[in-house]
């Protein structure tokens, strides 16, 4: 049996417009403005990753997690209340009808982000596993979170289909042996990829999928 394996960002919810708002009013608090490039780069990272990368790696542990904490709350007071109408369009009818396949959540995005969209939009009891950021050493595009999301489903990573928006996060599917459909939600093109929709609505979805269960 094949399982299905979502990020979250960018293809449960369309949270880009949000995430840039809240990157570029955390940083002003520290007096950088965020640059489109900025905004490029942080797509598909996990918040450590990004503030090094913003505010360079003289940054202590201590000063990182603390700025990645304030961070996560700002991005939660953001969402609060909207994960709703960020969810990308045909995502609920589309758990629904294959409920029965084995599904699960790996994101770079912290518990409690995670637990919020999930939790708010009502959507967790489709999900047998959830993996966020802190719960691997290595971040996406590593191939961890999605090894450990396999694991959990008790699934061969060949036999995963994943669903990614970004390039980190489309290398990590590819490097764990998944297969990768790409959203275009963030990038139209995205390398590895092997099916490109612009949500879950795209005719090309439903048939592709089938295709593949009738392997098994």
């Amino acid at each position: 049996m094949i399982a299905l394996i979502f990020d979250m960002d960018g293809v449960i919810v369309d949270s880009n417009a949000m995430h840039r708002e809240s990157w570029t009013a955390f940083n002003r608090r520290y007096g950088l403005e965020t640059t489109e490039a900025m905004h490029q780069r942080m797509y598909g990272r996990r918040n450590d990753q990004i503030l090094r990368d913003f505010y360079g790696d003289e940054m202590t542990v201590e000063e990182v997690d603390a700025r990645g904490q304030a961070k996560e709350r700002l991005d939660r007071e953001m969402m609060a209340g909207r994960t709703e109408e960020l969810l990308v369009p045909g995502l609920r009818a589309f758990l629904e009808r294959h409920r029965d396949l084995p599904m699960g959540v790996a994101s770079n995005a912290a518990p409690e982000s995670v637990a919020l969209v999930l939790e708010e939009t009502g959507l967790r009891p489709y999900f047998r596993a959830v993996v966020d950021g802190h719960q691997v050493h290595s971040p996406k595009p590593h191939p961890e979170l999605y090894l450990r999301a396999a694991e959990l489903l008790e699934t061969e990573p060949a036999d995963c289909i994943v669903f990614e928006d970004s390039h980190s996060g489309a290398a990590a599917a590819v490097a764990a042996g998944m297969r990768v459909i790409g959203l275009c939600t963030t990038y139209v093109n995205l390398p590895g990829t092997i099916l490109t929709i612009d949500n879950f609505l795209s005719r090309d979805l439903e048939p592709w999928l089938q295709a593949q269960m009738r392997r098994f």
